[in-house]
């Protein structure tokens, strides 16, 4: 008798009533550690200012959940195809919810820095599981466009945090910045056990956990991001050499461990390990900027907790609209143009918000910068997402999920640590701010060309005729006995070779 938790034949489809229940399940999943991601930030004055932090303590509140969510991310999407991508979802959703209210309950700033860290496991949990089951409940063709609406409305999502983080604090208390996210934990877990199916990869029963490599994974994150923020001394040079020691270590135990966390056969396949180095670049791009930009706004231009959390809007706007649409422009003519060229028109966004200081207004100083900014992501975050997907099969895609995550957040996380001190912003952003936004514009920039010159259309395209690559075939990640991972999916769920 077939495993019912097994993946089957996606049959859902994205006008069907079902379909869209599980659509918004997964984007308010999603949602929860995307609004979290950004919704903070704005609140970073009220907080600091309440618990007595000085910036090195406000970018460790930013840092602490970043930090976490990218050293677990791939455990995430692991345990995921183990034991069920619905059930670690819930998880997750109930992990985050909890460590959101020991956030909003903090009396202190080390107890806020922990939180925050527990509060990203459980977004590390979550987020790889969305993406994940819907990739496996929608039929092939309705696939790219689901993943471009949650996409899109999943952007939406981290847009809109700064704006609700400002109405919060302007009228209750920074706090309610993470109490609000329980009600919406609620909502989501009733979703998902009513309307979500269970999926699973079968070749991953009985199979070890590799919690050796995700740990030693976290450490060698931990120590090199506490040397960047904690630049100079003696207790950031250990951290930076236990670091870099727990790098090797990692590498080593994942070339080594039977099933490991991380499969570094995986990067042998050339689209596979294209698109992800495009990811971590555009990721380390802006992965600073809605940190700086909000303070900024506030500590620097004058704008209130609201104006400065709104002033985000237009980046939701667009990706709403467009996010879509630039989904299924990717199914149907390849991934590449959009993924190069989305990068360099943030890249002038970028450039165009470095001009915000001290006499900024928002038409003239910050709406252009903004909008053209959020153009860019409309443009290329659906099509890196399906590329990323497309480079593995149906039966691996919570593997796939969880790598592409921990490259983007892992990206994220040394730009958020490192852009700062590069820039020289260490007591507040004043004129680091536009230096920290020209570094972030070249590393888009070079993300731009790296698309153009390594990733290639036919990673969303079918191409049935070509063998598989035996050295990929017997990767050993969960007991692969199915398609190899040099196998790709189309946008609509086809096998083709990337």
């Amino acid at each position: 008798m077939p495993d019912p938790a097994a993946p089957a034949a996606p049959a859902l489809t994205l006008s069907s009533g079902p379909g869209r229940w599980v659509l918004l399940a997964t984007i308010l999943g999603s949602a929860l550690a995307g609004i979290d991601a950004t919704v903070v930030n704005v609140a970073l004055p009220a907080l600091g200012d309440d618990l007595g932090a000085d910036f090195a303590a406000l970018q460790w509140t930013v840092t602490a959940y970043a930090l976490t969510l990218a050293s677990f991310i791939l455990l995430g999407g692991t345990l995921g195809d183990r034991f069920g991508r619905r059930r670690v979802f819930v998880v997750g959703v109930v992990w985050f919810a909890l460590a959101s209210l020991a956030c909003g309950l903090a009396k202190d700033v080390g107890t806020l820095v922990a939180a925050r860290a527990v509060q990203g496991i459980g977004a590390a949990l979550l987020t790889p599981g969305s993406l994940a089951i819907l990739q496996v409940s929608f039929r092939p063709a309705d696939r790219a466009r689901a993943i471009g609406a949650w996409s899109g409305l999943g952007g939406v999502a981290t847009a809109i945090g700064p704006l609700l983080g400002g109405w919060l604090v302007d009228t209750v208390s920074w706090r309610w910045v993470f109490l609000v996210n329980l009600p919406l934990a609620v909502v989501v877990v009733w979703l998902a056990a009513r309307h979500v199916p269970e999926t699973r990869d079968p070749a991953a029963a009985g199979t070890p956990i590799d919690w050796a490599g995700g740990l030693v994974g976290a450490l060698a994150l931990a120590g090199a991001t506490y040397a960047l923020i904690e630049s100079g001394g003696g207790a950031a040079v250990v951290a930076g050499v236990v670091g870099a020691l727990a790098a090797v270590g990692f590498v080593l135990r994942e070339r080594r461990a039977r099933y490991p966390i991380l499969p570094l056969g995986v990067f042998r396949t050339a689209q596979f390990s294209a698109v992800n180095a495009v990811t971590f670049l555009v990721y380390g791009g802006f992965g600073v900027v809605f940190f700086l930009l909000v303070v900024q706004l506030q500590e620097v231009a004058g704008f209130g907790p609201v104006a400065a959390g709104s002033a985000l809007l237009p980046v939701t706007a667009l990706m709403l609209l467009l996010s879509p649409r630039s989904g299924a422009l990717a199914a149907r003519i390849g991934p590449r143009l959009q993924m190069s060229l989305g990068p360099l028109v943030a890249a002038g966004g970028l450039l165009l918000l470095s001009r915000i200081g001290a006499d900024a207004g928002y038409l003239v100083d910050v709406l252009p910068g903004v909008v053209v900014f959020g153009l860019g992501l409309a443009i290329m975050v659906a099509p890196l997402t399906a590329a990323a997907l497309g480079a593995a099969p149906d039966e691996h895609v919570g593997m796939a999920s969880g790598v592409n995550n921990a490259v983007a957040r892992t990206g994220g996380l040394i730009a958020l640590a490192a852009v700062p001190v590069l820039a020289g912003v260490s007591d507040g952003v004043g004129d680091g701010f536009a230096r920290a936004l020209w570094i972030s514009a070249g590393v888009l920039v070079v993300a731009g060309g790296v698309a153009a010159l390594a990733v290639r259309n036919d990673v969303l395209e079918p191409d049935d005729a070509a063998p598989p690559d035996e050295a990929v075939h017997h990767l050993p990640h969960c007991a692969v006995g199915g398609p190899p991972l040099a196998t790709a999916t189309d946008g609509g769920g086809r096998p083709c070779t990337g």
